[in-house]
Parts: structure tokens; sequence; C-alpha cells
């Protein structure tokens, strides 16, 4: 396994500057965040591509997520949020990326006037085309586990389990642990999907929100979770999406790897 860095605890910098903060970190494996002020365009993969050659980084890409909602029941603003994804996709292409995940749909305030499970259905067919478009540009589209207490779809291993049994395409998944943890289900995600789990994403809290607290700040069981990961067919990224003490979290990570 390899240990990686988001750009998400500096995602409120500029680009330029965001990356300067990346490189100080232990390690040439880097997820960038299509979203926000760091949203991709032409020019900028053109700048990262600059970065990656002259410092020999490997990229992932997380799609935007604010305003995204793959389950969308109306079609004209569900093929916008797909479009904007697909472009996503496409910049990960062009950057060469390992990766690109996304985020599973929603429930809305509409749920109860349509048919059961109409969310469950929209987001199986999102998934879908954005794993198959992601495989004709060569890139490894992943879905990732989401909080609570928000209304994803998918969230717990009951929740995956049903998705790997009904998509009918072969699927990977990113493991956010911290997301798992506020269900207490982290090691049993490992349990159950470890030869489906391509990335592991990593911060920590105490079980109750998703505050993404530096390693070892909150009531996860590092060793726990990194020898349960050792013990699987993970063969990944183990990214950090810790808001401060990186380089640390890189290097603790790294001890126990």
């Amino acid at each position: 396994m390899e240990i990686a860095v988001s750009t998400l605890f500096c995602l409120h910098k500029p680009l330029e500057e965001a990356m300067t903060l990346v490189l100080e970190a232990p390690t040439k494996f880097i997820e960038l965040m299509d979203a926000g002020p760091h949203a991709l365009s032409p020019s900028r993969v053109e700048a990262l591509l600059e970065i990656k050659e002259t410092h020999g980084l490997e990229y992932s890409v997380h799609a935007p997520y604010t305003d995204v909602n793959i389950a969308a029941e109306d079609p004209q603003v569900r093929e916008a949020i797909l479009g904007r994804l697909e472009d996503s996709i496409r910049y990960a292409s062009d950057l060469g990326a390992e990766a690109f995940v996304f985020h599973p749909g929603n429930t809305t305030a509409l749920e109860w006037a349509l048919p059961q499970g109409t969310a469950w259905r929209i987001n199986l067919e999102s998934a879908r085309r954005l794993v198959d478009y992601a495989e004709t540009l060569g890139v490894r589209a992943m879905i990732e586990n989401v909080p609570e207490p928000f209304p994803f779809v998918m969230k717990s291993v009951e929740d995956f389990d049903r998705f790997y049994h009904e998509v009918g395409i072969e699927a990977f998944m990113v493991l956010d642990v911290a997301h798992a943890h506020i269900r207490g289900e982290e090691l049993e995600f490992i349990r159950r999907f470890g030869d489906r789990i391509a990335h592991v994403h990593v911060s920590d809290n105490h079980g109750d929100s998703d505050t993404h607290l530096r390693i070892g700040e909150g009531s996860v069981a590092w060793e726990e979770v990194m020898e349960a990961l050792r013990e699987s067919p993970f063969d990944g990224w183990v990214t950090i999406e810790s808001h401060e003490a990186i380089v640390e979290c890189v290097q603790l990570l790294e001890e126990l790897k």
C-alpha cells in the first residue's frame, strides 16, 4: 500500500499555493480535489501535469461533491450533474490519474411522493454510467462510502452489500475509514469488501461526526485498521484527508503500514 495526501486540507488556498504545501508531505501520491477553488480546467490540468513531471508525482482525482446528487430524480438536473462528473473523469484521464473517486446519490424531500426505491435505482444507473465511462478513458472510477447523518443511499456495510449484488458490473469502492467509524463499521467493511476496496481515505474523529481530525486525535483504532488492511487483498492508496498535521499523519501511517 502507498500513503497518499489529499489536497482537501488546503482547499481554501489558491491552487498554486496549495500544491506547494502538498509537496511538503513525504509522499509522491496526491489526490486532487476537483471542487470549489480547485475545480479543474484545461489550464489547471496543464499546470498540474508540469508539477507532476517535475516532482515525479502520481495523481488520483476526487469528483466534485457539493451540489452533486447522482440520484437526482429530475432528468435534466441529473444530466447536468453527470455531465460535470464526466468532465472531471476526462480531466482525470488527461492527468494520467490512477483513480477517480465519486460519492453515491442521496434521497430528497420528494422521496415520499415517488415510487419506493427511486433514489436507489437511479443511483445504480448513474454509478454504472460513471464506471463504464471512466473505463473507456482508462480511468478506474470508485464509489465512496459516505457518513451519517446525511441522507445518502450508500453509507453502511449492508448498503454496499446490496450495491454489489445489484450493480451488475465490476465496480470498486473507496473505504473512508472516518465515515465508517461513525457507524462503527470500519473493520467490517475491510472484512467484507477487502477484494473490492481499491483506495482508502483516512482521517480521525470521535465516532459522532466527520471532523477530519489528524490521525490519532480521535477514537479510530489505527493499528487494528492498518493490520486489517495488511491482512486483506487491499493494495492501493491510503489517502490522508485530515485538515492539519499532514506531514505527521504520513509519518505515522508509514510506520503502521
